[in-house]
């Protein structure tokens, strides 16, 4: 089966992960403040915080900002659950900006009609979490605006965008955000098996998910509340959490991020050939917006129910009878049972619904070859006739 996602790994990853398990560290090493610095320098921002998944940093995320009890927190509806439990995690309130239809991406004027309402009750929320879908930057020019207006804060949940570019910003740099959360789960860009990055400007920010991922604990002697102790002598300072990447994780990552720009240079040119070959079928191809550069994580199309009699789950179980492992990215994350049960009900958020009964992802990763993407498009066609 050609799986929509796959991880490459190469004897050099190899040989980096076995240097560490014939080191003195398996964890709280050296290896990982060198993933750190490395993703840092990448994305041009001072501070990387690295935690044992997207998941954990979008916690710590929202920890740092202060997220608690009686506080509001939005996302968008089409993201996987993450990105909306981060928020419950911490006691706050959920809510969900519906999506625009072409980027599939938070929409910036349904984000600026609910802050409007939102503003006549009081009820604003303390955080965004714009999601760069499927590696595709938001408008985030837009919602820093809006937040400047409103005086929210910002987190991008850029789990599936690493190397993308936004103007002339790189994702990640926290131009237009307060944090930024990466995830090197084996289907992302690169990969750390299972994994995740926070990147900030604000030093105060950086320490704050620094303390949180290890327990509240600090051996730090500048930030000692009592300084009279012996070398053994540490303090937990807030109640914290168990979210530490390991060496092993570290060493991955760092040797997989050597091939970071490669890699996504390889998903665009398997995008245009996707675009090339798919153009003529009855489905409506991903947006490539100028001034963006996407990361290409997912390549979806949605089936174009004007002129096909194929449904989506047709399709879907067709292609996948032929070996091709298509997914469907995102059922959306109100129509869930654990969220309605929270009031949310279908038909709230009618763009992600409309959206996810057509969406299917096809394989996109950068060791797909030409030939297998070609057999995916002839499948397609087929399932679609």
């Amino acid at each position: 089966m050609i799986p929509y996602g796959r991880q490459a790994i190469s004897d050099d990853d190899v040989r980096a992960v076995v240097d560490v398990l014939r080191s003195d560290f398996l964890t709280q090493g050296p290896v990982v403040p060198r993933f750190e610095r490395a993703v840092a320098e990448y994305c041009r921002v001072p501070h990387a915080v690295a935690v044992n998944s997207a998941t954990s940093a979008l916690h710590l995320a929202c920890l740092a900002l202060g997220v608690g009890p009686g506080d509001r927190v939005w996302t968008t509806p089409n993201t996987f659950v993450a990105s909306a439990n981060c928020a419950r995690f911490c006691g706050a309130t959920v809510d969900f900006v519906d999506i625009d239809p072409q980027s599939y991406n938070l929409c910036t004027r349904a984000l600026a009609a609910k802050l409007a309402a939102a503003a006549k009750t009081g009820l604003l929320p303390k955080v965004v979490i714009p999601v760069h879908f499927a590696g595709l930057p938001c408008d985030l020019a837009g919602i820093s605006e809006l937040a400047r207006s409103y005086g929210f804060r910002v987190i991008e949940d850029a789990s599936h965008a690493i190397g993308a570019r936004y103007q002339d910003s790189i994702i990640g740099d926290c131009r237009f955000s307060d944090i930024t959360v990466f995830s090197f789960h084996p289907v992302k860009i690169i990969t750390t098996a299972e994994g995740g990055m926070a990147t900030t400007r604000v030093a105060q920010l950086a320490r704050a998910m620094q303390l949180c991922r290890s327990h509240g604990v600090t051996r730090e002697p500048s930030e000692m509340r009592r300084r009279d102790e012996g070398g053994w002598y540490y303090e937990q300072q807030c109640l914290g959490f168990n979210y530490r990447m390991t060496e092993l994780q570290a060493a991955l990552g760092l040797s997989q991020l050597q091939h970071l720009s490669e890699w996504v240079a390889r998903r665009h040119e398997l995008a245009d050939a996707y675009d090339a070959q798919l153009r003529p079928l009855p489905v409506i191809l991903p947006l490539r917006p100028p001034g963006s550069r996407s990361a290409l994580h997912l390549y979806v199309i949605q089936i174009d129910a004007a002129r096909t009699r194929s449904s989506r789950r047709v399709v879907f179980e067709r292609l996948r009878a032929t070996g091709i492992g298509v997914q469907v990215h995102y059922i959306p994350v109100h129509t869930h049972p654990d969220f309605q049960s929270l009031g949310f009900s279908v038909g709230m958020f009618p763009e992600a619904e409309a959206y996810y009964e057509r969406c299917l992802s096809l394989p996109m990763f950068a060791a797909l070859t030409d030939a297998d993407l070609s057999r995916v498009s002839n499948a397609l066609r087929a399932a679609l006739t």
